[in-house]
């Protein structure tokens, strides 16, 4: 988006705004302006969706002169009410219809939404029938295995603290696995949920930064392998945790990309759960 120079949308959402790629970009200003270029050529006829509590996106969206719509969980056009996702027309599905409606599921249906029906491209059925087919891709707070009342969550596509803060929001009771190579962000953003975390295992080139934005929130340990960190976490969970690998970092020191972080971390999770099923049954 910053070499854009005329891109337009007839429909465009913006979903949220937060600090990001800031080894690429030269600050958070710049940053914005980028994303920004999404509304910098529209008119009346053109939908901007906003999420309605985020006042920066709501004026930039303003200022561009299209047709503003707003989305959020308490209020907006599009909005959640008594269990049901709502658009300025009327009910569209009750969110128990999802496969899943963890808070930033709801948020994103909402957008989904908006920008359907108001685009024109969409009903309410339309809407609701998509919802409920909806399958999350890989690697977003995807959910690996449970096993002895322990709840294992790949979420390696979250490569910034703000992505990371949305799992650790689903959660109450968490083992995190966190680090990897930093984008120039400051982590102790991370450190938001003191009151849902039980520990953390820091991992890869930023293990240090982790280990400073959570000393005086819980225990932390360190692991230089996703195996390692695996089985630290799992010497530290009890039945009703979370552990949840939602990194807030890139992958790029120990991995290709981020997929290849999840599948090594599915992969050492499986393996984990299989010996443990061995055990059970040779008793």
């Amino acid at each position: 988006m910053a070499y854009t120079k005329k891109f337009r949308t007839k429909a465009s959402v913006w979903l949220n705004l937060a600090p990001d790629h800031l080894d690429w970009h030269s600050s958070f200003d710049s940053y914005k302006s980028a994303k920004a270029q999404i509304w910098a050529h529209l008119d009346s006829d053109d939908v901007a969706v906003v999420p309605k509590h985020d006042t920066v996106i709501c004026e930039i969206a303003k200022q561009s002169g299209a047709r503003v719509i707003s989305f959020g969980s308490e209020s907006g056009d599009y909005h959640l009410s008594n269990g049901f996702l709502v658009a300025p027309s009327g009910q569209i599905m009750n969110v128990s219809e999802m496969r899943r409606s963890l808070p930033h599921d709801i948020t994103n249906a909402l957008a989904a939404a908006a920008i359907t029906i108001e685009a024109g491209l969409a009903t309410k059925r339309d809407v609701a029938t998509a919802l409920a087919e909806f399958v999350n891709a890989p690697h977003r707070i995807e959910l690996v295995a449970t096993s002895r009342g322990v709840s294992w969550y790949n979420d390696s596509k979250a490569t910034s603290p703000h992505a990371s803060n949305v799992a650790l929001r689903s959660f109450n009771s968490i083992v995190l696995i966190a680090g990897g190579k930093n984008k120039g962000l400051d982590l102790d953003e991370m450190a938001c949920q003191p009151n849902r975390m039980r520990a953390v295992i820091a991992i890869g080139a930023a293990q240090k930064e982790i280990q400073s934005a959570f000393s005086k929130v819980c225990e932390v340990r360190t692991a230089d392998s996703m195996r390692e960190a695996v089985s630290a976490a799992d010497a530290l969970a009890k039945p009703g945790d979370v552990v949840l690998l939602s990194p807030g970092c890139t992958s790029y020191d120990w991995y290709a990309n981020y997929g290849q972080r999840g599948e090594d971390f599915t992969r050492e999770v499986n393996a984990l759960v299989k010996n443990f099923d061995v055990a059970e049954g040779a008793r």
